[in-house]
């Protein structure tokens, strides 16, 4: 009989376990993160899911930025559609304009009485993803802005301050110069993202508008404006320090061969994503490496660099149960912890106020020097409507566009005003077709 009553009890704890399991609220995440980035991603959701019991979260990879988001899309149209998806930023325009799919996050957490402060995030992180109005539509995860990296071996070698690296774009030539009249290295330097970092972080940078209506925020009718003096003398320096070989172009999109030229010590400086601190600390080879802002033009004070990455969006078409457990994820993904330790791990910013503060009071920034960079450069002034961010249609088409004129600059087939007049011209017409879409 006691064999019985024990077989009994086994039998029913394993019913009241399995029935606690069903009874937890599925979460899906649609995510684009791979490699550690993508393992970071799923430990911290495994964090999240030991921390409670009534809700799990499911986090799958469905591959690059563009893909996850198309796959979204096309989930969406078929009632397939996951609760969260990750979706870069030059996809902020499209996801807005998608009508009846998207569930605000300011919405999402008022509707569900979640723990969040809007004022807690950095501002110049959370005003590339707010309406005119100052709501945020989704949730800040991953975000990254341009930063210097140099050689400080080479800058030694040269006679140069190692840590002194160059603040403007006259420092900059000069400084690569005598790098290479020194031999120290063969080009002054690269960079990665032509169209984010020496365009739209650029003009950021510089307070120069990109397009009309405060960058897209103030409607579908924006119009691009990147064509300005500012802008074509910078690509124009860009295409004769290239002749020059002082600049070393890396390609388009990423700009694939530009880390390898720094790596290598080809290039003694090398512009590219903060996020990218990790592999360059990594890959460097038998170097020190420094971490500087920005260089400005000298007629110029700098304003404020705006970011990159993703944010991750919330989708309609799930219950209140579903709803109530994003809110809580994302209360949980927000926490000053949580976000100090995915800043720190990956070189992404912390997206609030209070995971900078942790950081400072852990001591990380002392400990790594030059980590810091990319956050006081964000917050170097209030952002204007210059500087708060882009918001355009068919972005990802745009980028492309910005490529080919920027290669069409360098076979030197065209100028630099012409390649960005032209720019502008086949832009306004792909933002013309996205607003004649969506209207």
């Amino acid at each position: 009989m006691k064999t019985l009553n024990r077989a009994g009890l086994a039998a029913l704890s394993l019913m009241l376990s399995t029935s606690v399991a069903f009874a937890q609220t599925e979460v899906t995440w649609w995510h684009a993160m791979g490699g550690e980035l993508g393992e970071k991603l799923e430990e911290i959701v495994a964090g999240y899911n030991a921390s409670q019991s009534d809700y799990v979260v499911t986090p799958v990879y469905k591959g690059t930025y563009a893909e996850t988001m198309t796959a979204a899309i096309a989930a969406f149209r078929a009632g397939e559609q996951p609760e969260i998806v990750q979706v870069f930023e030059v996809g902020t325009g499209t996801m807005m304009a998608a009508q009846g799919a998207v569930y605000p996050v300011y919405q999402l957490m008022a509707d569900m009485d979640a723990d969040f402060d809007p004022n807690a995030f950095l501002p110049t992180v959370v005003g590339y993803y707010t309406d005119t109005e100052g709501n945020m539509l989704s949730m800040p995860f991953n975000s990254s802005t341009p930063i210097m990296y140099y050689n400080k071996d080479a800058f030694a070698a040269a006679g140069l301050d190692p840590e002194m690296p160059p603040k403007t774009w006259e420092e900059l030539e000069a400084f690569s110069r005598q790098i290479m009249d020194a031999g120290a290295a063969e080009c002054g330097f690269s960079s990665g993202w032509i169209s984010w970092a020496q365009l739209e972080n650029f003009s950021a940078w510089h307070n120069q508008p990109i397009g009309t209506l405060e960058n897209g925020f103030g409607g579908l009718d924006t119009e691009f404006v990147v064509n300005g003096p500012l802008q074509a003398k910078h690509w124009e320096n860009l295409k004769n320090w290239q002749d020059e070989g002082v600049f070393q172009y890396g390609g388009p999109g990423g700009g694939a061969d530009a880390p390898s030229k720094f790596y290598t010590g080809e290039c003694a400086i090398y512009m590219n994503s903060s996020a990218s601190r990790a592999g360059v600390l990594a890959n460097a080879e038998g170097f020190e490496v420094g971490f500087g802002m920005l260089p400005h033009y000298e007629e110029v004070e700098p304003q404020n660099s705006i970011i990159g990455g993703a944010t991750l969006w919330v989708l309609q078409g799930a219950d209140e149960a579903q709803y109530q457990g994003v809110a809580d994820f994302f209360s949980y993904l927000s926490s000053a912890e949580v976000q100090a330790d995915w800043h720190q791990f990956s070189g992404y910013l912390p997206i609030t106020q209070a995971a900078y503060e942790l950081g400072q009071e852990q001591g990380y920034y002392e400990a790594n020097p030059g980590s810091d960079v990319a956050i006081k450069q964000m917050t170097l002034n209030a952002p204007t409507e210059n500087s708060k961010g882009l918001r355009f249609g068919n972005y990802v088409q745009i980028r492309d566009v910005i490529d080919q004129e920027f290669q069409a600059l360098l076979t030197g087939d065209k100028s630099a005003q012409q390649a960005l007049d032209d720019l502008v011209s086949r832009g306004n017409q792909i933002l013309r077709d996205f607003q004649a879409a969506n209207q």
